[in-house]
């Protein structure tokens, strides 16, 4: 049983989910290992991610592997019609479509939790919210968790801190392989793609807000400043803000920024980020985008209050004519707008991503014994093996420590 869009798009999504597999070399080999081995043989796993070519090669994966896998997307905007319909015909079942409303948004998640999983993969943390305030008939049954993203984990470290969290998740979030490149290489990239494809604007000579200098917020500013903008960072962590500053940065509270940013950026994880107080400081003609994981920190009702009409100008483009007459763009709905725009990001950097998730399911599996209800960190051999892996496939060699070497950073004797 699946709901989709559209069922005749999916041999378009097909061609695409073959794309993603050209360029995912680390999880094609995972496929072909996982296909003789079945470690998920007898496991169902339900899966809340953004409904892409690259989770569609995750999903083959896990199915390669025997499980029996339920897919359902983990934003509105975030689901590529096209690639769920793909999914259907590979034998994954899919509740997805783009544009859903609120209701529809659950309805999804609760058909993949009637299917009874004892796996979860989250992307920002409803699926397990949901199972512990409506489904806590399933905790007996949940063996492990996986979260995707740091939004997710910083929800399951509060739940674990509070005493509420009732079965194990991995945060595949915090392995190297995934924030290292993932959040810094593939965010930076996938949100200035969305950004142009909804608006086609220029960056060069622009200033480019960016709140946030967490890994994401670090590949944005990034890759902003390599397409000719004069990045400014605004931060609430000193040390943050500092590193931002050492990298050549304008360093400046939001209250400042507002006043001379064309093009905003959230990157924060927070709420309510750039705020009426900011938006009443805008020149006119600022572009407000967001790309973290869910759609509060840029306040889109404090945006709609100081507004006397809005109009969809372009596709993922609403203009805003403020009360004073002056213009605002708010894109993609203040939703992630790598996905909301775009196509999220790039096979290679998810080659890593989705290697973690697949590797710590089969993980899980092995170790559901010895899991307690708390968030763990990606086992640091998988972490490096799938590092050493996708060099190999790069064609990448590095050297090796000598026996000499080993033997002296492993000792305290030898000295000045």
């Amino acid at each position: 049983m699946s709901k989709v869009k559209n069922m005749k798009l999916a041999e378009q999504g097909k061609l695409k989910i073959e794309w993603a597999e050209n360029h995912m070399p680390v999880m094609m080999g995972i496929m072909k290992s996982f296909s003789k081995t079945k470690p998920l043989k007898g496991h169902t796993i339900a899966c809340c991610l953004h409904v892409t070519k690259e989770t569609a090669v995750l999903a083959k994966t896990l199915k390669a592997g025997g499980a029996n896998v339920f897919l359902c997307g983990s934003n509105p905007l975030s689901t590529q019609d096209d690639i769920a319909a793909g999914l259907v015909k590979e034998g994954i079942n899919v509740f997805a479509w783009r544009g859903v409303n609120n209701k529809e948004y659950y309805w999804c998640v609760d058909q993949v939790l009637k299917a009874n999983p004892d796996i979860t993969m989250d992307d920002g943390g409803d699926l397990v919210t949901r199972i512990q305030t409506k489904r806590k008939d399933l905790l007996k049954k949940v063996i492990g968790g996986t979260e995707e993203t740091t939004t997710g984990v910083i929800r399951f470290r509060a739940m674990e801190k509070d005493g509420v969290l009732k079965y194990p998740v991995i945060a595949v979030n915090d392995a190297f392989t995934k924030y290292l490149f993932d959040n810094r290489y593939g965010t930076g990239q996938s949100t200035l793609d969305g950004i142009m494809r909804a608006t086609n604007i220029l960056f060069s000579g622009k200033n480019f807000v960016v709140s946030g200098y967490g890994w994401c917020g670090r590949g944005i500013a990034m890759r902003a400043r390599g397409m000719g903008s004069k990045v400014i960072v605004t931060e609430v962590d000193s040390l943050r803000a500092l590193e931002a500053v050492m990298d050549g940065f304008s360093v400046m509270p939001m209250s400042e920024a507002a006043k001379i940013g064309d093009i905003f950026v959230s990157a924060t994880g927070d709420k309510h980020v750039i705020r009426k107080e900011h938006m009443i400081k805008m020149k006119s003609g600022a572009i407000l985008a967001n790309s973290g994981h869910f759609n509060v920190e840029v306040d889109c009702e404090a945006l709609k209050s100081i507004s006397k009409r809005n109009r969809v100008i372009r596709p993922d483009v609403v203009e805003y004519t403020l009360n004073s007459g002056r213009k605002l763009f708010l894109l993609g709905e203040g939703r992630l707008i790598n996905l909301a725009a775009a196509e999220g990001h790039p096979s290679e950097v998810m080659d890593m991503s989705f290697a973690n998730q697949a590797l710590t399911a089969e993980y899980i599996v092995k170790n559901r014994d010895k899991l307690e209800a708390k968030v763990y960190k990606v086992p640091e051999h998988i972490d490096r093996n799938i590092a050493k892996i996708k060099l190999q496939m790069m064609g990448v060699r590095i050297d090796s420590l000598t026996a000499e070497q080993n033997k002296y950073l492993s000792s305290w004797q030898e000295g000045t």
